[in-house]
């Protein structure tokens, strides 16, 4: 399949984020690189998160596609299903909860289109709640295949990825075991195949990062992350001492959540 030369096919699934997304769109609407199209699935939704995208799908018929699912069948699922509609040579992530910058497009883009080394690019992320911006993350500017046993080198929801890569590897794995930690498994995936990314230094992101995000966190998910990071050792071949490391989302969570929130925002504050 040829897909249309520097298109980005932006992925979003969406679900029960009716008072975010408006913010979250607007967004993607303002880049100041113009040449996208914005695919959403809502992912079986309670509240009036299809309203809303339906609204806008309406008054930007030729820029956004509208998807849904009947039932609620989780990320990998509904990510796969965007994809299935993307006819750019890039695809971009974004959530419904979540702001893009401006010029995110246009300075990631140019990463891809200068580097053809490369075939994913990322940027740092802003946290903020509804009390304003609190902290960001940073990143290794270009990651080796060990560094991915010590969790994601990229950030998921601001990355711009070549489309034939996501092809090359089948997508999302549509996999239980793996809810919550597909980001992680799809880096694993691709740095298996041969692929590389790079992360930008400034931040172009801002992740919502408050109540809500701490209860979507469990003990599940944790496990999930175990998981994912003993097929990260057998995939990349790394050495056999390294299944140590997936012990540490399993300690993690078994901290209290109060001691949780407290490590988490301390180290996003950079203390």
């Amino acid at each position: 399949m040829e897909y249309i030369p520097d298109l980005i096919s932006v992925i979003m699934g969406i679900y029960n984020c009716a008072d975010t997304l408006s913010e979250a769109i607007d967004s993607i609407l303002a880049q100041t690189y113009d040449k996208w199209e914005l695919i959403l699935c809502d992912d079986g939704s309670m509240d009036d998160t299809f309203d809303v995208a339906e609204k806008y799908a309406s008054l930007y018929p030729f820029k956004i596609i509208l998807l849904k699912n009947e039932a609620n069948c989780g990320l990998n699922f509904t990510l796969n299903k965007c994809l299935k509609y993307a006819k750019g040579e890039y695809i971009a992530r974004m959530d419904g909860d979540d702001i893009s910058t401006q010029d995110r497009f246009s300075k990631e883009i140019s990463v891809l289109q200068e580097n053809p080394e490369y075939a994913i690019v990322s940027t740092p992320m802003i946290y903020f709640d509804e009390h304003g911006d609190w902290g960001r993350n940073y990143l290794k500017e270009i990651p080796q295949r060990r560094d991915l046993i010590h969790g994601s080198p990229h950030n998921h929801a601001p990355c711009v990825i070549r489309h034939e890569a996501f092809c090359t590897v089948n997508g999302y794995t549509e996999d239980e075991r793996l809810l919550r930690v597909e980001d992680y498994d799809l880096w694993v995936k691709l740095y298996a195949a041969g692929y590389r990314g790079y992360n930008l230094s400034e931040p172009l992101y801002k992740m919502r990062d408050d109540y809500n995000a701490y209860k979507r966190r469990n003990f599940q998910n944790r496990i999930n992350e175990a998981y994912s990071r003993t097929l990260c050792v057998r995939r990349l071949e790394l050495p056999i001492w390294y299944y140590l490391y997936a012990l540490r989302p399993i300690l993690v969570g078994l901290l209290p959540q109060k001691m949780y929130d407290i490590l988490h925002k301390h180290k996003l504050r950079g203390k």
